[in-house]
């Protein structure tokens, strides 16, 4: 939707827990949104318009700094 509304810059979705959520639930947040975002990813690549529009990820894990450093890692580690 962000792509075909021209976008300057698109933010895939995600999912936003509760800041008093426990870390098993916080944990599966972090992996679905990261699925969410490669998914997203991989649809920005194959069109021809990418470069007119900029794709951005977002850090999650709450206030878990583990999590959030993993979240980093991984997010950084996607072309």
């Amino acid at each position: 939707a962000q792509k075909d509304i021209g976008a300057d810059i698109i933010i895939p979705l995600d999912e936003l827990p509760p800041h008093h959520i426990d870390r098993k639930a916080l944990a599966a947040s972090v992996e679905r949104s990261h699925r969410w975002e490669v998914r997203s990813l991989r649809e920005h690549l194959k069109d021809s318009q990418q470069r007119k529009q900029a794709i951005f990820c977002v850090v999650h894990g709450g206030t878990d700094v583990e999590l959030r450093t993993k979240s980093l890692e991984y997010l950084t580690s996607l072309p």
